[in-house]
């Protein structure tokens, strides 16, 4: 097997991955043609499409609305034989409908800071009035489990 074959994620494996990080890195294009870059929180539907939510007016959603195709970037390691990441490249979409913003944001901040204290909900509708859902619907993934070459390097 080649090593590209030997490293990549199974798909229940890059779920899982993903399913268990907390932040990816955003990637849009500005208005000159140039990679924006920004880590976001992000919770991943059932069909593989990764949600997260931004300030409607932010320049990730503004470079969004010029242009749709993103790149998201989850990794982890501290050393050659410990990397493993998920590259997904896609297309964005804006979803601007309150309902679907606040119950990102309350995926969001359950995933990453569990359950609800009193208070949160209205917290969070008070956000998801000024916000919108970013949806990058996945067009090719690749990934990578450099632990698989079991010290082949």
């Amino acid at each position: 097997m080649k090593r590209r074959g030997a490293i990549d994620l199974t798909p229940a494996e890059r779920r899982a991955f993903l399913e268990q990080s907390k932040t990816v890195i955003l990637s849009s294009i500005d208005q000159r043609g140039y990679p924006h870059s920004i880590a976001m929180w992000y919770v991943v539907d059932p069909d593989g499409s990764v949600l997260m939510t931004t300030y409607a007016k932010s320049q990730k959603a503004m470079n969004i609305r010029r242009d749709p195709r993103v790149s998201l970037l989850v990794e982890s390691g501290a050393s050659y034989s410990t990397l493993k990441g998920v590259l997904i490249r896609g297309d964005a979409q804006l979803v601007e409908d309150l309902d679907t913003r606040l119950a990102v944001l309350s995926r969001v901040h359950e995933k990453m800071a569990g359950a609800f204290p009193a208070g949160v909900q209205d917290a969070l509708l008070r956000q998801a009035s000024k916000r919108v859902v970013i949806q990058v619907a996945p067009k090719r993934i690749s990934s990578w489990d450099h632990s698989k070459l079991e010290g082949r390097y």
